[in-house]
């Protein structure tokens, strides 16, 4: 899975785009682009990557994505069946963090949208939006010029105020891919995505770069401030965690699916990871 650079720079003489995207299920690759992206979901479910967080996305989530920051919206195996009659549909708002001037979220009155910016660098879901706002988000798509923009600043403004969100990928992985090394750490990244669910060997992946395993494994530590199989493991267990939450597979089914090769293992790293066992967070989440 090859990470992509996508242009989605406006080409209607506007400073930002606003579009509805209606598919048989999103486009599947694994990209980034200069732009930050806020999404609203109207239609769809399956799994969401943003950076290295893996979580189930469905119907009415709302989530602001930051410049450069890869993502990837995968949609669930019955949306590719042959007679399949489910559609994906979002709309999606692109936009620079200048997109009304260099120093314009600068000033004192904006400073609190230049930090929702700051905050989406690590990818922003949105919880308990009241459907005034979702709205406010639906309409943008049928307004133009001036009042277009007013209405988006508005949008904007409310969701900078919003107290509940929660923050989804790692600083770690942030720092980490804004220092790659000839885009070493794209690669790496993809072929993970790519792959976590089968055996995954060191070696494999420093043949994808060139390089030794002894020398992969420290490039990998010194940029992550993590070994390679700790991030591993964090993929795994992310996946897992969408499994869980979808309740279609037993434990030890999870277990095999999400890549680890043994459930004591994955019991091990689970609790690690999520500070609790993989039958507490089954438990937790069966009564949200």
């Amino acid at each position: 899975m090859k990470l992509h650079l996508v242009d989605r720079s406006s080409l209607n003489d506007s400073s930002f785009t606003v579009k509805t995207n209606c598919y048989p299920y999103f486009l599947k690759l694994w990209h980034f682009h200069p732009e930050l992206e806020l999404v609203y979901v109207k239609k769809s479910f399956g799994t969401r990557f943003i950076g290295d967080n893996i979580e189930k996305f469905e119907k009415g989530e709302l989530f602001l994505i930051g410049e450069n920051l890869p993502h990837m919206m995968l949609n669930d195996d019955r949306y590719f069946e042959p007679n399949s009659k489910l559609m994906a549909e979002a709309l999606v708002v692109h936009f620079k963090n200048n997109f009304l001037g260099n120093s314009f979220f600068e000033t004192p009155e904006m400073r609190h949208i230049s930090k929702l910016f700051e905050r989406a660098k690590l990818g922003i879901r949105f919880r308990d939006i009241e459907k005034s706002l979702v709205n406010q988000i639906l309409k943008l798509e049928k307004l133009n010029g001036f009042e277009k923009s007013i209405a988006f600043l508005n949008v904007l403004n409310l969701l900078a105020k919003h107290k509940s969100f929660d923050l989804l990928s790692s600083q770690g992985y942030i720092d980490s891919f804004n220092h790659m090394d000839n885009e070493h750490m794209a690669k790496a990244y993809a072929y993970v995505y790519k792959n976590f669910t089968e055996t995954i060997y060191l070696q494999d992946v420093a043949n994808v770069l060139n390089m030794n395993p002894a020398s992969f494994s420290r490039f990998f530590k010194r940029v992550n401030r993590k070994t390679f199989s700790s991030f591993l493991n964090e993929v795994r267990v992310g996946y897992a965690c969408k499994l869980m939450i979808e309740n279609q597979l037993d434990i030890t089914s999870i277990c095999f699916e999400s890549g680890f090769n043994n459930i004591s293992n994955f019991n091990r790293q689970f609790k690690s990871i999520k500070g609790m066992p993989p039958t507490e967070y089954i438990k937790y989440h069966r009564k949200m």
